[in-house]
């Protein structure tokens, strides 16, 4: 009997054999993100370091790469797997593909989570920033990781039916690198920017972050001003919708009889 424990730990333990495989190349990203945040802290400090401002920078970018993990894997499996022809194998298995879905959300997660732990600690070592962890900060980082989980689900949906959107994901990503309050605080933009930036994945849940962690409100503080009710509330939304989008991205590339063409 297939239980749903035993699929994600598949899934997961499939998800670390191979990254471990490629930790060269993993060692490599590892190091081109340091790089970066690095490049970002002179850039945003006009060629110094903001020791003061660096914490608050630091968690955008590190909710940031949770972004591109969410954007770019859901696609990158979906047409990996179109790719080499095991798509339509998964749909046909005794396992509900939707499940083994849910097993790449997971794994991609965990693994993902490895990669930014390394990377905060590698930053807060070489550079002059610390980042608190505070318990407090789990229900709104879990928030906002249910928020970016559908969007990812709408990606795979656009990923079905078109099988090549890397151009989308990549334009996604470097949009909320911009946008979403990472390097710059949404209430610096103009309002007309502010309006739209609020609404996108992510941006949100880092004012929030950024409240309990850099501000050291409390998550009853952050409940009373709506700004974590407007988290649930958009990060639920964003679920249903991404669940929708996919489902009906599935059924079009059914009905269409291109599900496991690439």
């Amino acid at each position: 009997m297939i239980t749903v424990p035993l699929v994600l730990y598949n899934e997961i333990r499939k998800t670390f054999i191979i990254a471990w495989n490629y930790r060269v190349d993993l060692a490599i990203q590892l190091l081109t993100l340091v790089l970066l945040f690095v490049f970002i802290s002179f850039f945003i400090g006009s060629g110094t370091i903001d020791s003061e401002g660096l914490p608050a920078v630091l968690l955008g970018y590190l909710v940031w790469l949770y972004a591109v993990m969410a954007i770019s894997n859901m696609s990158t499996n979906l047409s990996g797997e179109a790719s080499i022809g095991t798509l339509e194998q998964i749909y046909m298995s005794p396992v509900p593909a939707w499940l083994v879905i849910v097993g790449w959300v997971a794994a991609n997660f965990l693994q993902h989570t490895v990669i930014v732990a390394l990377l905060g600690v590698i930053l807060v070592l070489i550079l002059p920033v610390t980042l608190p962890l505070e318990l407090a900060a789990l229900p709104p980082f879990v928030l906002t990781m249910i928020g970016l989980i559908g969007f990812g689900y709408a990606i795979g949906g656009l990923t079905l039916v078109y099988k090549q959107v890397s151009s989308v994901s990549n334009l996604l990503t470097n949009v909320l690198l911009f946008l979403n309050g990472s390097l710059l605080p949404v209430h610096h933009f103009p309002t007309w920017l502010e309006t739209i930036a609020v609404f996108l994945p992510t941006t949100q849940g880092i004012i929030v972050l950024r409240k309990v962690v850099v501000d050291d409100m409390s998550l009853i503080a952050v409940w009373e001003d709506g700004s974590m009710a407007f988290l649930a509330v958009q990060s639920v939304l964003f679920l249903a919708a991404g669940w929708a989008l996919f489902n009906v991205g599935e059924r079009v590339a059914k009905q269409r009889g291109t599900l496991g063409q690439y």
